[in-house]
């Protein structure tokens, strides 16, 4: 007996599902903890460096916005 088509289709969009969540889990924690990944997101993809300030400010975290505007003002990490 062999799984009918539309069961490998849902498999299929719940693994892309996982895959795109893992993602952006990993794309967040290395944004989380890099400043100098930050940079390049500043200057490679605006707009995720925004939602990711975005993110951490609905979360109540909201230094790493000013911290890095600082550091980067002062060439200690836009390279």
């Amino acid at each position: 007996m062999s799984p009918k088509p539309w069961t490998k289709f849902i498999k299929g969009i719940i693994i892309v599902e996982l895959a795109g969540v893992f993602g952006a889990y990993a794309l967040f924690h290395t944004m989380n903890t890099s400043q100098d990944f930050r940079s390049t997101m500043k200057r490679r993809f605006p707009s995720i460096l925004e939602v990711y300030y975005k993110s951490n400010e609905l979360a109540g975290v909201y230094d790493v916005r000013q911290r890095d505007q600082l550091d980067w003002a002062t060439g200690g990490g836009d390279r």
